[in-house]
């Protein structure tokens, strides 16, 4: 056996009869180092046909699996690394349609079968939900290795059991296998499988021999002139050299083992990182500035402090941390820095911001502009949004974890308490207090609540406030609340009353983001941050000043003249 994992693959869809595609497939083969750590993942996804949008949901399932897992951490397995990421692409899809006009109907929503195989070493991981199926060829047979999670009700009508996105809950198939070179593998829609026998698949593959994209044709050729009034995708994976197991296996116990790195000290070097200073120490981590020697970069390195080296909790979210950073997109929101060297130590590195925190720049700036305030705001709500898109709620969003840049651009750093849909709480360890800073964290959160992007609205509602006027709404009083009745007792002090020359209007915006009742504040964090700059249609109706004050004069003239009729109506029946 070689030294490396090599496949031959070929793949084909075809919408068929119908006049869209509901299918979807991808693979991907990465380079370097990922190759050994992560191997290659080969998925297909098939929409629903009482949908109109689950090719949509095809797409994203195949396109966010294929991204988001290469993107998991080294140190997770790949049973572990693959679940989570299917589980957070299911709570995506699942919000996708309680979002939607089909929030009703979950059969028309955003909804799909889906089958991954991940070929790593020489081992086969195979994730399964719903009736894509993935086989073995065995010369001229078929093996399947997956279940088909379909409830025939009738010979002519079947209900899918299991899907992405049908539920906020998502069970998945996993198993395991060796692999050698030369195993075949088929994975298919029920386009192909549900119209040709397995005898017929396994012939039409051997037949192809080393042209596996004309196999993967021939097979949706062959179904649908069989009868097939459905999408048909096929994907042929052959299997040419396995690395040797026992080099493999070292690497990856290496790399769940990686050793904490002690203290370091300006000049050290690390995995070619030169530091440069000490930018935050504490019980639970350190935090440095470093440069890349290779690109001449400047970092930040974020490693565990050696006290939490037997903390398996404290692990686990650090290690979910790194992978939330690879997860997003957003020019608001900390990149990670990837750098061409394997780590030796276990830390994260991260582009470094020039800048200071917010904390610092609001004591710099002790009465900023409300436009000044409004475009900090609004740069730190797209942060945020980029969080939600991918059903994540930050958790801990306060002025020390909000960068400032000399233009004025703002960055949002540590994920350490982001709650990511999809991943039980159970995990990583149940909390009964919020995770993140008291004083900007929700009032339900108090109450044992999870926390959502409503908590994320709140506490961008509380840094508003507080750039405004220096001062927090509620005080010190929301980490206090333990019952629903001090939640109610909870007095929103008026900002107006702070600033004089704050608009009413800007003040009753902030209000409602901050609001003690979750459900009472902005249903879209898009129309909080549209409401800083324009007040609602109704608001000038609602909150008009009666005549007497917008014009004493024209109201007492009123008044006059309704006297002066009155009087002469007087005379006049008189």
């Amino acid at each position: 056996m070689t030294s490396s994992l090599s496949v031959s693959a070929g793949q084909y869809s075809d919408a068929g009869v119908k006049p869209v595609n509901q299918d979807f497939h991808g693979l991907l083969v990465p380079k370097g180092h990922q190759l050994i750590t992560k191997g290659i993942a080969v998925a297909i996804a098939d929409g629903i046909s009482s949908s109109n949008v689950s090719q949509i949901a095809s797409e994203s399932a195949v396109a966010g699996f294929l991204s988001d897992y290469f993107s998991t951490p080294e140190s997770w397995s790949v049973k572990q690394s693959a679940q989570r990421v299917l589980l957070a692409t299911n709570a995506w899809l699942h919000a996708q349609t309680r979002q939607s006009q089909y929030r009703y109907d979950r059969d028309r929503g955003y909804v799909c079968t889906l089958s991954v195989m991940v070929l790593r070493s020489a081992t086969a991981h195979l994730f399964h939900i719903g009736d894509t199926r993935i086989y073995r060829v065995h010369h001229d047979q078929l093996e399947q290795l997956s279940t088909d999670h379909r409830l025939w009700l009738s010979p002519e009508e079947s209900c899918l059991t299991r899907a992405m996105g049908i539920g906020h809950q998502l069970d998945i198939d996993y198993r395991s296998l060796p692999i050698q070179p030369g195993d075949t593998f088929l994975l298919a829609t029920d386009g192909i499988h549900e119209h040709l026998d397995e005898r017929t698949m396994a012939g039409i593959i051997r037949e192809s021999g080393d042209d596996l994209d004309a196999a993967a044709r021939r097979l949706a050729a062959q179904a649908l002139e069989q009868g097939s009034d459905d999408n048909l995708t096929a994907q042929i994976i052959r299997v040419n050299s396995v690395p040797a197991v026992p080099e493999s296996s070292e690497l990856f116990h290496q790399l769940a083992q990686l050793p904490f790195a002690p203290e370091l000290q300006p000049g050290q070097h690390l995995d070619g990182y030169r530091i440069l200073r000490q930018i935050h120490a504490s019980s639970r981590s350190h935090v440095y500035l470093a440069v890349d020697e290779e690109t001449d970069t400047r970092v930040v390195l974020k490693m565990p402090s050696l006290e939490q080296r037997h903390d398996p909790v404290y692990l686990e979210q650090f290690s979910t941390e790194q992978w939330i950073a690879r997860r997003i997109s957003s020019a608001h929101v900390a990149r990670p820095f990837q750098s061409s060297q394997r780590p030796s130590f276990l830390y994260q590195a991260t582009e470094f911001v020039e800048g200071c925190t917010l904390r610092q720049w609001m004591l710099d700036n002790p009465t900023p502009t409300l436009d000044t305030v409004r475009d900090l705001v609004e740069q730190i709500g797209k942060g945020l949004r980029a969080f939600h898109r991918l059903e994540m709620v930050h958790q801990d969003l306060k002025p020390e974890n909000v960068l400032v840049d000399p233009h004025g651009t703002v960055t949002l750093i540590d994920f350490g308490a982001t709650r990511v849909a999809g991943l039980e709480d159970s995990e990583i360890g149940e909390q009964a207090v919020p995770r993140g800073a008291a004083l900007y964290s929700a009032p339900e959160t108090f109450l044992g609540e999870p926390g959502s992007w409503l908590s994320d609205q709140f506490s961008l509602g509380v840094i508003t406030y507080q750039l405004l006027t220096g001062q927090l709404p509620y005080g010190a009083e929301v980490p206090k609340i333990h019952s629903r009745n001090q939640l109610r007792g909870l007095n929103y002090r008026p900002a107006r009353h702070l600033r004089e020359n704050l608009p009413a209007w800007v003040d009753d915006t902030i209000e409602k983001a901050v609001h003690p009742q979750a459900h009472r504040r902005y249903p879209a964090l898009s129309e909080y941050l549209y409401k800083l700059r324009h007040p609602s249609v109704d608001w000038h109706k609602r909150h008009r000043p009666p005549l007497m004050e917008r014009n004493p004069v024209a109201f007492w003239q009123g008044v006059s003249a309704l006297l002066l009729l009155a009087l002469l109506a007087a005379l006049g029946l008189g």
